[in-house]
């Protein structure tokens, strides 16, 4: 398998766990997120959207969108739940982070820790810090009775908010006040074959 990534994409993280937790090998291609210079010659043929993660099966057919390569390779292991409502959670909160998280959260980082202008995020600031804010909420209501956010077991809804939420301080979000987040954060740490964003 080949994967187009970048070493500081949460959504290409993503990926990168589960593949270390599932143990399976594959080759990368890295890409800058702040040049886009080329990307049509590198992933147009591959990935409409000309965006990483792109992941290039070995049998040659490709594969784009962070959470649709964490389905595919999740689905028929532990990572994703047998149960018909617990896998329409998982991917409601997969949902979610698309959606409610990542344009906020991973936005924020972008632009303050590796888009090397974070002064024209200054004009934005406002809006996506109160998002930010709101999915972080949103997720503190939700673990503070549950370990995991599906069921009793870590699933990829879990890899799939971890990605930009355990780096969220990069972009000036502060998780003093969300103690059930912290300490979810450190479970999904713990779990057998993590590796860190930076591995």
């Amino acid at each position: 398998m080949l994967l187009y990534n970048s070493a500081v994409s949460g959504n290409c993280y993503k990926v990168r766990l589960l593949l270390a937790q599932l143990g399976l090998p594959y080759e990368k291609v890295d890409v800058s997120v702040v040049d886009r210079s080329g990307r049509k010659e590198l992933l147009g043929e591959l990935n409409p959207g000309l965006r990483v993660p792109t992941l290039v099966l070995d049998d040659g057919r490709p594969l784009a969108e962070s959470n649709a390569i964490l389905w595919y390779f999740g689905d028929g292991t532990q990572y994703v739940p047998e149960d018909a409502y617990e896998r329409a959670q998982t991917l409601q909160w997969m949902f979610f982070e698309q959606y409610s998280h990542e344009p906020y959260i991973a936005v924020a980082r972008f632009w303050l820790a590796y888009s090397g202008k974070p002064e024209e995020f200054a004009v934005r600031r406002d809006g996506v810090m109160k998002g930010g804010y709101a999915a972080l909420a949103a997720m503190e209501r939700h673990l503070e009775k549950r370990a995991f956010l599906v069921g009793e077991t870590y699933t990829i809804a879990d890899i799939s908010l971890y990605a930009y939420t355990h780096v969220a301080h990069e972009g000036e979000f502060d998780l003093d006040a969300y103690p059930a987040i912290r300490a979810w954060l450190d479970r999904v740490a713990s779990q057998p074959g993590h590796v860190t964003i930076d591995a």
